[in-house]
């Protein structure tokens, strides 16, 4: 993947993408919250439902990576997938806390001590297969004709 000069328009198409990208992921991470904290960890547990949300996380983050880009029609390069991944983990944080703030009462210290638990390991994980994710999908697809 050659990296060609970064303009204005560019970086636009990086943000946007980020948007896109934050937003689909996000909207089924939201849509399987509720099924995983009120169904399923009563029934199994926190790490057993967390490692049951994830398949289905990572699948909207690789057709996402996929899709993304290529509708704001961003050109390849490892620095522009690799800041898409980035601010869209950017977005994603903000969007978790003010989740964790307003639906879940929860405070700063309680969401930074999840982190500390085996389900926030495995969050920490995901997170960061999120941030990479449209660098790891772009590296994987043959090269588009432009």
């Amino acid at each position: 993947m050659s990296e060609a000069p970064v303009s204005g328009g560019a970086w636009r198409r990086v943000l946007s993408a980020a948007a896109i990208y934050f937003v689909i992921v996000f909207a089924v991470g939201l849509s399987l919250g509720p099924i995983r904290v009120l169904w399923l960890e009563p029934w199994i547990g926190r790490t057993p439902a967390v490692l049951c949300e994830a398949p289905f996380l990572l699948i909207a983050m690789w057709f996402a990576a996929r899709w993304a880009p290529d509708w704001v029609k961003l050109e390849p390069g490892w620095a522009r997938c690799l800041g898409v991944g980035v601010l869209a983990l950017a977005f994603q944080q903000v969007a978790d806390l003010a989740v964790g703030f307003g639906l879940r009462g929860m405070n700063l210290s309680d969401q930074i001590a999840y982190f500390a638990t085996l389900p926030g390991i495995i969050y920490i994980a995901i997170l960061i297969i999120f941030a990479t994710m449209p660098l790891i999908v772009a590296l994987q697809l043959p090269r588009r004709e432009t």
